[in-house]
């Protein structure tokens, strides 16, 4: 299985990168202004978060990434966002991203609304690591995973294709299950 990790600018992409390679995962970190044909052969997609402000409609480093999940959404290819990668996918299927009321730093309790695919196995609740400015207010198409006190779409599922975002990082070692919510992905992805 091959799934590569689109780099946003990401402290943590790297971390994503060896939580997919030690997960015995073909995987490679990829520009996001890389040509669609460095990422039409995967099995999945990881957008890793980065400095962009989605909430500020500062979207510019996110290069192609428009072109690749389009491109997925068609082949069927599943695609997971983390943090500004989650705000992205929600804007680009025409959902609202703000700045946050409440930006979360560190450990955060998440509360899982709905187990679906990514959150199967785990607990209803365990602790997060979030570090974000900017979180999704609206994501018409998609059902609500889990949320924590002060963010009401920490994570979400597309209605109807396999498309994901976590506002929290899986990859940090201070999320509880990270792994596993990587490995439930990754089942998504041999599908």
């Amino acid at each position: 299985m091959k799934v590569f990790v689109v780099d946003l600018g990401s402290q943590w992409g790297h971390l994503i990168y060896r939580r997919l390679r030690d997960l015995d995962v073909e995987t490679k970190m990829v520009p996001a202004d890389s040509p669609l044909s460095d990422v039409e052969t995967v099995d999945g997609l990881v957008f890793s978060g980065g400095a962009l402000r989605v909430g500020k409609g500062e979207t510019e480093m996110a290069g192609n990434c428009g072109l690749f999940l389009d491109s997925a959404v068609e082949r069927g290819t599943p695609v997971l966002g983390v943090c500004a990668g989650q705000q992205f996918i929600a804007l680009r299927f025409g959902g609202e991203v703000r700045p946050a009321k409440v930006p979360e730093y560190g450990n955060v309790e998440l509360v899982v609304d709905y187990a679906n695919d990514l959150f199967q196995g785990l607990p209803e609740k365990f602790t997060v690591f979030a570090s974000h400015n900017d979180e999704v207010v609206k994501a018409p198409g998609f059902k609500t995973l889990a949320h924590s006190k002060d963010v009401a779409i920490h994570a979400f599922k597309h209605e109807s294709k396999a498309i994901y975002g976590t506002l929290f990082h899986p990859e940090v070692a201070h999320t509880q299950y990270g792994t596993e919510v990587y490995e439930n992905f990754l089942r998504v992805c041999k599908r």
